[in-house]
């Protein structure tokens, strides 16, 4: 019964959850003024990530956005020549996500030996064995920030862990509801909006 609670708990626990989160003091629901239009940049791995991620937090938002890829070049190094485009592109928000590190972990695995029985003149039956092994696991965690064009500066932030993710596209849409449920539970969204 307790390995059955075990593996209950264990099925039931998120594999993306936030662990660590802040706030401009100012950024309250109260005051908080919508964007307008928000640029998506990622910094996952490589490009390709980058691109995929940009495209699924732009699919999930309701407030207007774009990708970083579409507007920004690697050429685009300087504060004013991005902040022209921004501008000129209407842009007055940024949400900003990138790994921030990686936390790898050995674990090891014992021996483990099925055998047969004993019978009235010795052992009868059988017997399965397989050796003992290492398995890696991997802790990845992501920063996703949302700054103001207007005010030059950052105004909320999240940080979110997912255990051994396996698939870009289920852990990026397990940190976006992550961001979403966070967002929503301190006002600044309705459950059945968007990320703004």
């Amino acid at each position: 019964m307790l390995l059955g609670v075990c593996v209950m708990m264990f099925a039931c626990s998120p594999s993306t959850q936030i662990v660590k989160k802040w706030k401009d003091p100012s950024f309250t629901p109260e005051n908080y003024e919508p964007f307008k239009k928000v640029l998506v940049i990622a910094h996952i791995n490589n490009e390709t990530s980058n691109r995929i991620a940009e495209d699924k937090i732009v699919e999930s938002m309701k407030t207007p956005a774009v990708q970083a890829y579409s507007i920004l070049t690697p050429a685009d190094t300087s504060k004013l020549a991005i902040d022209e485009k921004l501008q000129k592109n209407g842009i007055d928000g940024l949400l900003v996500m990138h790994v921030t590190s990686v936390n790898k972990s050995l674990n090891y695995q014992p021996p483990t030996y099925y055998g047969g029985f004993y019978g009235y003149r010795g052992f009868y039956g059988y017997g399965y064995s397989s050796p003992g092994y290492v398995t890696e696991d991997q802790t990845y965690y992501v920063e996703t920030s949302i700054y103001s064009v207007k005010s030059n500066k950052m105004i909320w932030s999240a940080t979110t862990s997912s255990f051994n993710p396996t698939q870009l596209n289920k852990t990026l849409e397990d940190i976006i509801s992550a961001i979403k449920m966070e967002l929503a539970n301190e006002g600044f969204i309705s459950t059945d909006t968007g990320t703004n």
